[in-house]
């Protein structure tokens, strides 16, 4: 009886120090995953940047029919002329557009949206004078068409816009005025108040403290976040303070609470 209790105490320290080699080992993966997700959070953070950057003097042209341009020798003549014409721009005004072409998806079928039109302008200045004209106009018709002009944005930008979906739903049902400042951010101007949100979660949550009848937006949890947050379960700090090793101290009394010593047989 007492050769099979030692084989069993030394089956348990064996399985201690592996449970202890295995919970380090798990740690350490974790945290290295969680750097290198870092890493490519702020190497994503400036490649947006830098997107944004090329893409300063672009405006996106909506609500063009495919094939409007036709009628016209460039797509870079027909935007000069649309725009000068619907945005009551003189003959004097400088375009200076750099080059002009419909999205780069194929060509849609006619009972699908047409695709936008991209414009790059040679100045930022004139960029903005034709979007703040245009902002006024709040867009116009063109052959029996609502057309708007707005930002390039990068597709992560755009993807952050479109979560204030759901706020700007409810700010127009109630007539409240509201502003999307570049890049990502909602401008509410309530009765007596100015707030600025930074994202769709903040606007949302703050629109129904304040009544408004509004699903509050939750972004879709990312890798990063789901490993911090599953970290802090597993190895993170457990009731009353413990670090991973006392966590693992306390797996080690809980196994020697089940063995009988040699004495007591």
């Amino acid at each position: 009886m007492k050769e099979e209790i030692k084989v069993a105490n030394s089956r348990s320290d064996e399985a201690e120090d592996r449970i202890e080699e295995a919970e380090e080992r798990l740690q350490h993966i974790e945290e290295a995953t969680m750097e290198l997700l870092e890493l490519q959070k702020r190497f994503e953070t400036r490649l947006v940047d830098q997107e944004g950057r090329s893409r300063r003097e672009n405006v996106r042209i909506h609500g063009l029919e495919e094939g409007a341009e036709d009628s016209s020798g460039t797509m870079t003549e027909f935007v000069e002329k649309l725009l000068r014409e619907k945005l009551e721009l003189p003959p004097s005004f400088p375009f200076q557009i750099e080059r002009a072409h419909r999205a780069l998806p194929p060509r849609p079928s006619p009972e699908s949206p047409p695709r936008s039109i991209v414009v790059k302008f040679m100045s930022f200045r004139v960029k903005e004078e034709i979007l703040k004209k245009a902002w006024q106009k709040k867009g116009f018709m063109y052959e029996g068409k609502k057309v708007f002009l707005e930002h390039d944005y990068a597709p992560e930008v755009l993807k952050k816009r479109k979560e204030y979906t759901e706020a700007k739903r409810v700010l127009r049902e109630k007539k409240i005025r509201f502003q999307t400042p570049f890049p990502t951010r909602l401008r509410v101007f309530y009765v007596g108040e100015t707030r600025i949100y930074n994202t769709a979660e903040e606007a949302t949550k703050d629109m129904a403290e304040r009544g408004l009848q509004v699903a509050v937006t939750r972004p879709a949890e990312n890798s990063l976040e789901k490993i911090r947050r599953l970290t802090w379960k597993t190895i993170g700090a457990k009731k009353g303070g413990q670090t991973p090793r006392e966590t693992i101290e306390g797996y080690k009394q809980r196994l020697q609470g089940f063995r009988r010593s040699q004495d007591e047989i």
